[in-house]
């Protein structure tokens, strides 16, 4: 995907100079359910862009590559970050840039191809769906696949989410200066273009998103910030920043299967998937009593994406510094 000059200075510079992942996050080893978090250990996945706790098998979380690999998604058991299945789709066209995944109603599976590296050269994008397979074995699953259009032209975007109780699809699009939330049609169709409105605001550039099990709440994360809102029916409500944790390119996000942690993903090799404690409580904008997240930012109408970014901009400016620092010693040359 299409990164900018000012974004991969900063990524330089997490990479650099972030901690390790504390073993409780990065260990292989996980705890049964993902909440200490794990390492994803297949060297197939090395673009992971999407996460999604299976409900059908604990323990177990789906993932996918970006563009370029095929139609494929896989099992990943966090108790040791290994791939225990992986899935082929079958009845779909080639994907183009597959970078989200949610699990629906009824253990159904759905794949966003709705990444747009050119910023709104797709007129169209896709959706596929298929059924959670009950056994984790290699194989080939038949999907759904539907079109996708914005009803204000095409755009790029990272997440898609699907409502746990109703089914209903949303899609965030990306943008630096902050996006929106994409509302589809209560049922999406196979034999037309399935139409998706704006409805809602969302500050902040999102890479990612994800509805908590009882469906009461919106996760949005961002390359150096988050936002929790309370889903309020589908009129969103802003509760607060997420601390989200400092990757070398955050693409995920997702909730364990007990509501209580969020996990955050990042693309490479060997990827950590870093829990969280989620901070607030649906409708009420509380911290819950194991919540760490910070403080109650947004709330008052004050701008999100200022509140979000303040460590961003300063990992930005700092690896803007760096990488000019280089290219005038590169400029230079030895004396």
């Amino acid at each position: 995907m299409r990164r900018s000059f000012a974004l991969l200075a900063g990524a330089l510079l997490v990479g650099a100079l972030a901690a390790p992942a504390p073993a409780s996050a990065a260990s292989a080893d996980g705890d049964g359910d993902g909440g200490s978090g794990f390492t994803i250990k297949d060297p197939r996945i090395t673009e992971s862009s999407g996460l999604a706790a299976s409900r059908l098998h604990p323990g177990i979380y789906w993932t996918h590559n970006d563009s370029g690999d095929g139609p494929y998604v896989y099992a990943v058991d966090s108790r040791t970050g290994r791939t225990v299945a992986t899935v082929t789709l079958r009845g779909i066209g080639t994907p183009r840039d597959v970078e989200a995944i949610s699990i629906g109603p009824g253990n159904q599976i759905y794949l966003g191809d709705i990444g747009d590296n050119l910023g709104g050269k797709w007129p169209y994008v896709w959706i596929y769906k298929l059924p959670e397979p009950k056994v984790l074995k290699d194989q080939a699953v038949r999907a759904t696949q539907y079109v996708v259009k914005y009803s204000d032209g095409p755009r790029n975007a990272e997440s898609l989410v699907v409502h746990p109780q109703t089914g209903r699809v949303y899609i965030i699009d990306k943008n630096e200066d902050g996006g929106h939330l994409y509302e589809g049609p209560a049922a999406l169709s196979t034999t037309g273009t399935n139409i998706f409105k704006p409805v809602a605001v969302v500050d902040l550039w999102a890479t990612d998103a994800a509805f908590s099990p009882d469906g009461r709440q919106l996760a949005v994360r961002g390359y150096f910030g988050g936002i929790a809102y309370d889903w309020n029916g589908g009129h969103i409500k802003r509760q607060g920043r997420l601390e989200v944790p400092l990757q070398r390119q955050g693409e995920s996000v997702t909730y364990t299967v007990d509501g209580s942690k969020l996990l955050y993903g990042s693309e490479g090799v060997d990827s950590p998937v870093q829990a969280e404690d989620v901070p607030y409580r649906a409708s009420d904008g509380a911290k819950s009593p194991s919540g760490k997240g910070g403080t109650h930012s947004g709330a008052d109408g004050g701008s999100g994406m200022e509140a979000d970014y303040k460590v961003g901009a300063l990992v930005l400016a700092l690896g803007l510094a760096v990488v000019f620092g280089l290219k005038k010693l590169v400029r230079r040359g030895p004396r």
